[in-house]
């Protein structure tokens, strides 16, 4: 649903010669960044594949404590393997049709990333290594239109936690193509691209906090993780 602007901020733009940025708009990447720009008060909005989506306010159950379990298990991560990064709520300048704003997401951090650089102007580039979105169901363009575009822009690894549906969906890039992972008869999900990150669906889903950080604990004491952090400390000597 789109988000909405007082008459006053649509007279502060026809003065500024500007368009608001309004969901549903088809822009190219330039155009997006540039109505943002003088958009108020907009803290999330995407370019997917074109076209504007914006999201309305966050709630608690339905998004705001999920990516807050979600966030913590990868800054975690991300304290224990240096050389690696994260942010959530961040655009990243993907492509001249898509500047996804990502719920959270890990990346190896520049020159070493294959696949992600940070620009002058401070935005992430490219694809990260790992991306977490928060889904509603499996109706949701997380697992549509915006699958599609992390798919052709070459994201390795992608998860959506669908909260109606009770389920997580987890995707690895193989051939150009994501192939959906089975969690069924393990919840575990071990990320290929930042061994020792292993994020325990069965505990998320029931809110077992608890028990999700002792399954991430264990993953970082793996000889993985431990093989993982010295390659990553040699390519930074």
């Amino acid at each position: 649903m789109a988000t909405s602007i007082s008459n006053s901020s649509h007279n502060e733009f026809a003065f500024e010669g500007i368009p608001p940025l309004e969901a549903g708009d088809r822009l190219t990447r330039a155009e997006f960044e540039r109505r943002w720009k003088v958009t108020p008060d907009l803290k999330r909005a995407e370019l997917i594949e074109g076209v504007v989506y914006m999201a309305d306010a966050v709630r608690y159950r339905k998004r705001g404590r999920p990516n807050r379990w979600i966030t913590r298990l990868l800054v975690t991560y991300e304290g224990r393997t240096p050389g690696v990064a994260g942010a959530d709520n961040t655009s990243v300048r993907m492509d001249l049709d898509n500047m996804p704003q990502p719920d959270t997401l890990l990346f190896i951090e520049p020159p070493h990333s294959k696949t992600v650089t940070i620009s002058d102007d401070d935005y992430l580039e490219g694809a990260p290594e790992l991306i977490v979105e928060i889904a509603s169901s499996s109706a949701s363009y997380d697992l549509g239109t915006k699958l599609n575009a992390y798919r052709r822009n070459g994201v390795p690894e992608y998860v959506v936690w669908r909260l109606l549906d009770a389920a997580f969906d987890w995707f690895i890039l193989r051939e150009g193509e994501y192939v959906r992972q089975s969690l069924d008869n393990d919840p575990i999900i071990r990320s290929t691209m930042f061994p020792g990150l292993w994020l325990d669906s069965n505990a998320l889903l029931t809110g077992n906090l608890e028990h999700a950080f002792d399954t991430l604990a264990r993953g970082l004491e793996t000889p993985g993780h431990a093989a993982f952090v010295t390659q990553l400390r040699s390519s930074s000597a």
